[in-house]
């Protein structure tokens, strides 16, 4: 029993991670292949507030990046084309992806919209003892299947996994065995680290620290009399450790959507109307996934940057006029300052099947439910402000 128990504790682990290359401008451009080879932002409008959500790597060579203000990615390059999201066909992909991949790896964990890990721990001889090689037959599968390109690290933990698909993007697979994970990291500037950004990274320079190498050659002690309670992880991140633990996802936490106007808004009309458009595309995806929520969230920032949300709990459902009606509510109680808005959003949650027996006070609407569905249907096909649902 000691001897097998050891021998799992010597087990390699075999952590991948998987990273959708500019995935919202991919899938803009599986819609319309017309955007291939150019530059492009999934964004905002330039007049106002927007910004880029997505940059392709043709737009990143003029310095274009997620999170600049689409005002600023068209100056850099004035041959940009922004394209408006469409974030429901950015889930659609995502979860479409996610299934399929369930059926390749044991365990997988997504980490945001275009990024999963997945444990092969245990896998190897499933594929001829080679998974850094089954690494790019999966990421031509990804390719073939979906449209997609994609970026993919293999290692004996989630973090050096990450670093080494974010060293060869786009489009690339990188293995590092294992043993030689501080030898990966020594050349590497040291904001390849996952928690030293665009803030913490000039701190760390300006203390004399260029590469990751300069963080190696500290001891624990020196690192914590450095850079404070931090200084511990930083030590074993930049020594090649980090978590080989992957946590499998069942069902996704929240569904949300939020916008930020391009001008502050006032108007309790209008913003009740941009409410209703969340609503409606939030509800929509609930019964994509065939859920009904409980909990509601309303989220709304001031022009002064304020930001308040307000929740409150239904019986099970899956109905634009329930979620509606609910969210009017927290905003008419909510809304109490004479600012304007720059921001409202929506986020679902606690969700249960939509075809669980509750007991409950009021009983299902069958009817209705199959009406939704229906609703979904016509909107896929043929635009989403084709049909709105009444009684809202």
């Amino acid at each position: 029993m000691g001897k097998s128990t050891s021998l799992a504790k010597e087990q390699k682990k075999y952590i991948a991670h998987l990273d959708l290359d500019c995935f919202f401008v991919s899938v803009e451009r599986i819609k319309d292949p017309a955007l291939n080879g150019k530059p492009v932002v999934v964004g905002g409008s330039p007049s106002g507030r927007g910004v880029v959500a997505s940059a392709s790597y043709e737009a990143r060579k003029f310095g274009v990046h997620s999170a600049m203000p689409a005002g600023q990615a068209l100056r850099l390059c004035p041959n940009l084309i922004i394209v408006h999201g469409h974030y429901e066909d950015y889930t659609d992909y995502s979860d479409r992806l996610y299934e399929h991949v369930l059926k390749i790896a044991p365990i997988v964990e997504r980490v945001s919209i275009d990024e999963m890990n997945m444990d092969f721990t245990g896998c190897e001889g499933l594929y001829g003892n080679d998974l850094p090689g089954f690494m790019k037959t999966l990421q031509s599968m990804v390719w073939k299947e979906f449209s997609l390109p994609c970026t993919i690290g293999l290692a004996s933990n989630k973090t050096i996994a990450k670093i080494a698909a974010t060293s060869v993007k786009p489009a690339g697979v990188r293995f590092i065995p294992h043993g030689e994970e501080e030898k990966f990291l020594a050349p590497l500037p040291v904001d390849a680290l996952p928690g030293i950004g665009v803030k913490t990274a000039p701190r760390i320079r300006q203390k004399g620290f260029q590469l990751v190498s300069d963080l190696q050659a500290l001891s624990r002690g020196q690192m914590t009399n450095i850079f404070g309670k931090s200084g511990e992880w930083l030590f074993d991140v930049a020594h090649g450790g980090g978590s080989e633990t992957v946590h499998p996802d069942h069902i996704r936490k929240s569904i949300g959507r939020e916008e930020t106007f391009l001008h502050d808004i006032e108007d309790k009309d209008q913003l009740e109307r941009i409410l209703h458009e969340l609503v409606e595309d939030v509800c929509a995806s609930l019964r994509r996934k065939h859920w009904k929520t409980k909990t509601i969230t309303l989220k709304l920032r001031y022009s002064d940057f304020d930001t308040i949300t307000r929740a409150t709990t239904l019986e099970p459902t899956q109905d634009d006029a329930r979620v509606f009606g609910a969210v009017r509510q927290l905003l008419r109680d909510g809304y109490t300052r004479k600012l304007p808005l720059r921001l409202l959003g929506v986020s679902l949650r606690n969700f249960v099947p939509a075809g669980q027996t509750e007991l409950s006070l009021f009983p299902a609407n069958d009817a209705r439910d199959r009406m939704l569905n229906a609703v979904n249907e016509i909107r896929k096909k043929y635009g989403n402000d084709v049909i709105h649902v009444g009684g809202v």
